[in-house]
C-alpha cells in the first residue's frame, strides 16, 4: 500500500514538474518575442541593448520560478510520503488536501463521502416495484402483468 502511495506521489510531482516547465517555457518564449518586437521598433542601440537585457532578466526570472517549483514538488513528495496526500503545484506554491472541507457547494462533493446525488429534504428514490411498503410489489397490482393477453386495460398507450 505504502508502495502505491509513493508511487502515486512520485507520478504527481512529475506532473506539476511538468507543468512548470511548461510555464516556464512559455513565458521565455514571450520574453523571446517580446525583445524581438522591442528591437525592430528601437531606433537607437541603446534601446536594442536594453531590449535584449530586459529579455534575459525575464527568462532568467521564468527558470528561477522554475526550479523553486521542482523543490517545492520535491518537499510536497516527501511530505506526501511521510504523512499523506498534499497538492502539487505548477508555481511551486504550497497546497493542502481539503481533508473534510468541501470544494464545491454541492452536498457531499469532495468530502470523501460515497458518490451520488444527495438533496436535502428528499427521500432516495428505489427501483420501480420495490419497497412499496405493503410487503408486494407493484406488479401484483399491474392488470398488465404476467400471463392472460386479453387486451383490456386503461386504453392508454401501453399494450
Amino acid at each position: 500500500m505504502q508502495t502505491a502511495k509513493n508511487a502515486a506521489a512520485s507520478v504527481k510531482e512529475t506532473a506539476a514538474n511538468i507543468g512548470a516547465a511548461a510555464k516556464s517555457g512559455m513565458e521565455k518564449t514571450k520574453a523571446t518575442l517580446q525583445e524581438k518586437g522591442e528591437r525592430m521598433t528601437a531606433h537607437d542601440p541603446t534601446q536594442k541593448e536594453m531590449a535584449t537585457e530586459k529579455e534575459e532578466a525575464r527568462i532568467n526570472q521564468a527558470e528561477y520560478e522554475k526550479q523553486v517549483a521542482r523543490e517545492q514538488n520535491a518537499t510536497q513528495r516527501l511530505e506526501a510520503e511521510a504523512t499523506g496526500a498534499h497538492s502539487y503545484s505548477t508555481t511551486g506554491a504550497t497546497g493542502h488536501g481539503m481533508g473534510s472541507h468541501q470544494m464545491s457547494a454541492l452536498p457531499g462533493h469532495g468530502t470523501g463521502e460515497p458518490a451520488g446525488q444527495v438533496v436535502e429534504g428528499v427521500v432516495k428514490s428505489r427501483p420501480i416495484g420495490m419497497d412499496t411498503g405493503t410487503g408486494k410489489t407493484l406488479a401484483g397490482h399491474n392488470t398488465k402483468a404476467g400471463g392472460g393477453a386479453s387486451g383490456y386495460g386503461t386504453g392508454g398507450a401501453y399494450r
